[in-house]
């Protein structure tokens, strides 16, 4: 059969009434089964992302962004489940209502299935795969800026009136009798100010009655402007001890040097995917090939979709979901185990993930060979 011919062929099929009535079945059911497992998966997210944001004291106008950068690094996951899902209940009602024994006594079997389904695969698949190269990596960059940020910076956004704090990892202690309740909390009012630190090994106490913070355009450097106080440096008993008296007085908390430093990012996740297409590192080669794994999977498992959704109806009910979630679930966690294998040079790059992938082909085949008794037939 020549080429041409099996793509008119193909597209007639994809074009028939049971093909897009096949794939109405699997879109409708990959909504909401993406809808349900999103609804648990992103409620749970946003429930701990919340609490830790609370904890870490980040501001609440990063707290929306952080939500929905965690939010996009699990929809393909949860894209890829769903898909599987969706695909195995469709073709499962079809031999349900006996519509299957129909198609098979004119010769539609297992490979119809999946050319029937394959131009929403494919859809599936670029989406996918532009998430995982483009939009995942750029969101994981733009919460690691935000999760900088806050903690070189909003450490003293979050001031509580009239309570002892900790800042730096205790190299200061503040405390503000009053704070203002700003709209902004970069730009708190506070009085009655009590600072200790440490400079240069030595104590210093600073007493001030009113400070403010706000950051130098010039140097990024953020400071507590004190206003009326005293600066207090040396142990009491130390006849060197050093004591200024002020009118202003600024306190630097945060470093330009960090400021800026915090825009460099370097984890490997945050890379775009064509700086890691070209690198040597393993960490980065493994990052790569689980960019691509992920849209992979989804050709992969949607050859297993149509499989086990091939029931009679007698058998168990929902018995093709249960093992598809299995299965799922395997497939990813060998893939992670892959990964982490690859990054500590337990296995060659060229071998990477790729051998996960050959080998649930592999299993494929054989599930469908003796499933039928017999092996597929391509020609």
């Amino acid at each position: 059969m020549k080429f041409p011919s099996i793509v008119t062929k193909t597209l007639k099929l994809q074009n028939s009434i049971l093909a897009r009535y096949l794939m109405r079945n699997v879109l409708v059911l990959l909504s909401a089964v993406f809808i349900v497992i999103g609804l648990v998966v992103f409620g749970n997210q946003l429930v701990l992302v919340v609490k830790e944001s609370l904890k870490a004291g980040i501001p609440l106008a990063d707290l929306l962004p952080l939500v929905g950068f965690n939010m996009i690094r699990d929809v393909a996951l949860i894209l890829s489940l769903s898909l599987l899902l969706a695909i195995i209940l469709s073709v499962s009602k079809f031999y349900k209502d006996s519509e299957a024994i129909v198609m098979n006594s004119l010769g539609l079997g297992d490979k119809h299935f999946m050319v029937f389904i394959q131009p929403l695969v494919i859809f599936i698949f670029i989406f996918v795969l532009l998430l995982t190269t483009v939009v995942v990596p750029w969101s994981k960059q733009q919460r690691d800026l935000i999760m900088a940020r806050s903690e070189n910076a909003s450490e003293f956004s979050f001031i509580k009136e009239g309570e002892f704090q900790e800042f730096k990892n205790g190299d200061i202690i503040f405390y503000a009798s009053k704070v203002s309740d700003a709209d902004n909390a970069k730009e708190q009012n506070m009085k009655e100010i009590f600072i200790y630190t440490l400079i240069n090994n030595e104590p210093v106490i600073i007493l001030a009655e009113q400070a403010q913070k706000y950051t130098n355009l010039n140097t990024n450097s953020v400071y507590l402007r004190l206003k009326n106080g005293a600066r207090y440096q040396g142990f009491p008993l130390d006849e060197n001890k050093k004591i200024l008296n002020f009118n202003l007085y600024d306190l630097q908390v945060i470093d330009g040097k960090v400021q800026r430093s915090i825009s460099t990012v370097t984890k490997v996740e945050s890379k775009s995917t064509f700086e890691l297409l070209f690198s040597s590192k393993l960490t980065e080669i493994a990052e790569f090939q689980w960019r691509i794994s992920q849209p992979l999977s989804i050709l992969i498992l949607s050859v297993l979709g149509v499989l086990l959704g091939k029931t009679s109806p007698r058998s168990a009910k929902n018995l093709g979901v249960l093992v598809g979630v299995v299965v799922f679930i395997v497939y990813n966690n060998v893939l992670l185990i892959a990964k982490s294998a690859l990054e500590r040079g337990e296995s060659l790059p060229i071998v990477g993930l790729w051998w996960v992938h050959l080998l649930m082909l592999l299993l494929i085949f054989i599930f469908y060979s003796i499933r039928d008794r017999k092996f597929p037939q391509f020609v």
